[in-house]
């Protein structure tokens, strides 16, 4: 069956090579890791890579000693679930920490940052590196940033290196993040590929090519007649190496590594023969000493023909960690090992952060605290739910029509979470098990932002006294709430998105606090500047910045309609204000 065809994969993946294992969580969690590892007894850095399914073999064929500790498989061509990814955490992350290696795409960018913000709230030490190594398109002025492609396989084999050496985390991390700016990579396709279960797209037509594309079947830069190989592998590589748009610092010179990949239908013999010109071309008209070449298929895109060229700038400590020894099946290294006769799974691992049933729920009698904290969820969600109807409207002129909708799920879940599951005397888990509430009913990119805006306000509060959270740690809170939703979205002041309302709210609160203003009054006062942010996004030009499907609309309906997002932020921390002040006024 279509809906089958990535857990068939990894069975048949860990029948071949006896030194690969999968976690017993099909079809949800589908991560496969070394079978020698686990994080009992692992007294390494774990590196954990992923991403959609369709880029055969990566990541799950690059498993093994002395490269990936970890691969989470997603769907065909879709961004794995941030449960699968915390799985693959928890299974093999010692007291050494794990490195995320992440291809730049939102989904996945989102889904292991929210993943990681986890782990770290549950103890894990956790660092993350986002590859993006296209060169097909000019540098980017949004927030999307270039796309992560077969360069990513390289970041991931001298991070390995790097772990298997004993290096800490943060020397991991540092090599990982050098390496990938060290990497451009650009695409030809001569063929669309095929989902499974879908009719191929004619979309290209006979004796064309595409240049530039990406791994997910979506257009290239340009459209071009055939050409021979040796002229197409000039092009692509004068546009990696342009020194007008700056990709990688390769000047004449340079040692380098080259990688010639193909898309998943092109032989062998094409790819060597693409390597054949790439060689020449690369020392004579750029100058450049090429030290070491791999051909072959790394990150494909499912049955599209075609190939991608990487180039990766080297010195020793490059050249070391890609020569290391590893075991991971589909570097170039031979399969070796007996198979055992039969594959039993490993065991789901424990979270954690699983409390007791008596930790958890409403307490019988609420703290002063309790009280204060129940009043402001109550009148925050309330704000929203009340405000469904005009984020609809809003955002079918700038979005999908649904914002109102999509929060509206998100408040009614807080309300009745909140009669029964919310241990309101602490402050943090409170805070924590809004963000289980807002992650069990919310879809889309907004459920998963304010899941990380919940995760990180935990992990700041949690630090914090049970007994009574300050206004400070509030306000600290906040802003490390902003940070992670910065992080991990993309965004910041000015992109049109909830952050143009908490941004603002966060720094008038900080000054307030800081110039020793009252904490209610300074609420408040931080509740003007949340609506004065959000109503800004009015006047916000479409110039690239927006995040979100603002980025499509035209400057016309930008400039009459506010930003859903920011409005929605914008009223549930007004009516938090104001039920904080109102309770205040009334002791």
């Amino acid at each position: 069956m279509v809906a089958d065809v990535v857990t068939e994969f990894i069975e048949g993946l860990v029948e071949t090579y006896p030194g690969l294992q999968f976690l017993d969580g099909f079809p949800q969690v589908k991560v496969v890791l070394r079978a020698d590892v686990s994080s009992a007894t692992y007294n390494k850095v774990a590196v954990i890579s992923g991403g959609g399914s369709g880029h055969e073999p990566a990541h799950a064929g690059f498993v093994g000693e002395g490269m990936l500790t970890a691969a989470i498989c997603g769907d065909v061509f879709a961004s794995p679930p941030v449960d699968s990814i915390l799985a693959g955490i928890r299974a093999v992350t010692g007291p050494m920490g794990c490195l995320l290696i992440v291809t730049n795409y939102t989904g996945d960018r989102l889904n292991f940052g929210l993943a990681a913000e986890q782990a770290k709230s549950e103890g894990y030490k956790v660092e993350i590196v986002i590859v993006g190594d296209d060169c097909a398109l000019p540098p980017p002025r949004g927030i999307a940033g270039r796309r992560g492609l077969a360069g990513t396989i390289l970041v991931n084999k001298i991070a390995g290196a790097a772990a298997a050496a004993g290096l800490s985390l943060a020397d991991v991390a540092a090599e990982a993040k050098r390496a990938s700016e060290m990497v451009g990579t650009m695409g030809v396709a001569l063929s669309v590929c095929t989902l499974p279960g879908q009719v191929t797209s004619d979309r290209l037509g006979p004796g064309k090519m595409e240049l530039g594309l990406g791994i997910h079947g979506e257009p290239g830069a340009a459209v071009a007649d055939l050409q021979p190989v040796d002229v197409v592998v000039s092009h692509v590589l004068k546009q990696i190496l342009s020194t007008e748009t700056n990709y990688v610092p390769i000047t004449r010179g340079n040692r380098v590594v080259l990688m010639i990949n193909g898309l998943g239908a092109t032989p062998v013999m094409e790819l060597m023969i693409a390597a054949g010109k790439a060689v020449p071309n690369l020392q004579l008209e750029h100058g450049l000493a090429v030290e070491r070449v791999y051909t072959g298929s790394f990150m494909t895109s499912l049955d599209m023909a075609g190939f991608s060229i990487s180039i990766m700038k080297a010195d020793e400590v490059i050249l070391k960690h890609l020569d290391a020894t590893t075991k991971a099946p589909h570097w170039p290294v031979g399969v070796d090992g007996n198979r055992p006769p039969a594959k039993i799974p490993v065991p789901m691992p424990p979270s954690h952060s699983m409390k007791s049933d008596e930790s958890l729920g409403r307490p019988l009698q609420l703290s002063q605290q309790g009280h204060v904290l129940e009043v402001t969820i109550e009148a925050a969600a309330e704000a929203v739910v009340n405000l469904r109807d005009r984020l609809n409207e809003w955002d079918s002129k700038v979005g999908d029509g649904d914002c109102g909708s999509t929060m509206y799920r998100g408040a009614t879940a807080i309300l009745e979470d909140k009669k029964k599951y919310y241990p309101l005397n602490d402050a943090a888990e409170t805070v924590n098990e809004i963000g289980a509430s807002i992650r069990r009913v919310m879809g889309g990119t907004s459920g998963i932002l304010y899941h990380i805006f919940c995760k990180a306000a935990y992990a700041k509060l949690k630090a914090s006294s049970k007994s009574g959270i300050t206004s400070k740690q509030w306000a600290e809170a906040l802003e490390a709430s902003i940070a992670a939703v910065s992080k991990y979205g993309g965004a910041t002041a000015g992109y049109r998105t909830m952050l143009d309302a908490l941004i603002p709210a966060a720094a008038v609160l900080q000054e307030r606090l800081s110039a020793g203003i009252d904490p209610s009054t300074a609420f408040i006062l931080s509740s003007e500047a949340a609506i004065a942010g959000a109503e800004s996004t009015k006047h916000m030009q479409a110039q690239l910045i927006q995040a979100g499907r603002s980025t499509y609309i035209s400057p016309e309906i930008l400039a009459s309609v506010p930003d859903p997002g920011a409005m929605a932020a914008a009223a549930w921390y007004r009516a938090a204000a104001l039920a904080v002040k109102d309770m205040y006024q009334a002791s």
